[in-house]
């Protein structure tokens, strides 16, 4: 692998490109009606044949309800934010995109309200 450019897998750059611009996409072009809760893309997986990418998104709420609302107006919106990937970013191939609910900004807000309860018993 010497003598090839950067030392940065070219997935892991795409990786970090596509979650870039998937963001951007869903919070600025999509303008969808049904996404009104706030939206974090975690995560991008791009196959190493860039045909299939697996995108891990947060959606952050306290109602359940608008969070699966948002989260399926995502989904339902898979096609659109290719087609806008594909005008936005210089790749001759846009993988197929597949939309992953993320859990673990709840998991780690769990765990810090945990944290803060054992904190305050313990100020007592």
């Amino acid at each position: 692998m010497k003598g090839h450019g950067s030392s940065v897998p070219r997935t892991d750059r795409l990786n970090s490109e596509f979650k870039k611009e998937i963001y951007e996409i869903i919070t600025r072009r999509l303008n969808d009606p049904e996404i009104t809760e706030m939206v974090s893309v975690m995560k991008v997986d791009v196959s190493r044949d860039l045909s299939y990418a697996k995108v891990f998104v947060s959606v952050f709420s306290t109602d359940k309800e608008k969070q699966k609302k948002t989260f399926d107006a995502i989904c339902k919106n898979a096609k659109r934010i290719r087609h806008e990937l594909g005008g936005s970013m210089r790749i001759r191939t846009v993988p197929e995109l597949s939309f992953v609910l993320d859990g673990s900004m709840e998991y780690s807000d769990k765990i810090n309200k945990i944290f803060a309860e054992i904190e305050k018993g313990e100020k007592k």
